[in-house]
């Protein structure tokens, strides 16, 4: 039955400790299990215990690297869950100025499965559905011929573009519990972004900071101001 299928990720979901564990790879990047024990506060058995647990429900992966485990969420698809999920969740207490700030650094700017999300994320896929570059359909975003020129001249691979014509999904943003866009397309620009130094990586971890060149390249070319 379906809905026994749906008990079992609730279950595993369910755990602080799991939880914890999935948030800390929602990033997209594999993490051996000592810095995600450290990161959900657990001794590494009580980690990898819970990490055995995961594996078996196939919400994470674990690669072997010469002596070293490292664990990943098993797709974009988890990424997406986790989000939609915290969208749902009432907002946590914040009991200190440090969590204040990490929310705020989280709800301003962060990667989600290696793309970017938080209020960035969805002024940008507004932009772009704004510019014609991308249009809504049902469950996701289809991409004009506007935005396949667009896609080229930000020099994203022409096997990326190929993709993006059957659909570019989207993710429910858990802060601003809207879409932005995801999956390749998505991976490729933040990539590109990256690359160009329109951003970075900021001290919090997933948080993301725009630098002095992309706030002037975010409003030049998509009209996004006050980052």
């Amino acid at each position: 039955m379906v809905y026994e299928n749906i008990t079992t990720v609730a279950a595993l979901i369910g755990d602080k400790t799991r939880t914890a564990i999935l948030l800390a790879l929602a990033d997209g990047r594999a993490l051996p299990a000592g810095e995600l024990a450290k990161m959900a506060g657990v001794s590494p058995q009580t980690a990898s215990n819970h990490l055995a647990k995961l594996v078996e429900g196939k919400l994470i992966t674990v690669e072997a690297w010469s002596r070293h485990r490292y664990y990943r969420l098993a797709g974009s698809d988890v990424a997406n869950m986790l989000e939609a999920i915290a969208s749902c969740a009432p907002p946590s207490p914040i009991r200190s100025l440090r969590q204040s700030e990490q929310v705020k650094a989280l709800r301003h700017a962060r990667t989600c499965y290696n793309h970017i999300a938080g209020e960035l994320g969805v002024r940008f896929t507004e932009a772009l559905v704004t510019r014609t570059y991308l249009k809504e359909a049902n469950d996701g975003f289809l991409l004009t011929p506007e935005g396949e020129t667009w896609l080229r001249n930000f020099g994203i691979a022409k096997r990326i573009i190929g993709q993006a014509h059957v659909a570019v999904p989207w993710h429910n943003d858990w802060t601003e519990r809207v879409h932005h866009i995801a999956g390749p397309v998505a991976l490729a620009v933040t990539k590109k972004m990256f690359e160009m130094g329109w951003i970075d990586h900021g001290r919090i971890r997933r948080s993301i900071t725009v630098t002095p060149v992309g706030r002037e390249a975010f409003a030049r070319e998509f009209g996004i101001y006050h980052l």
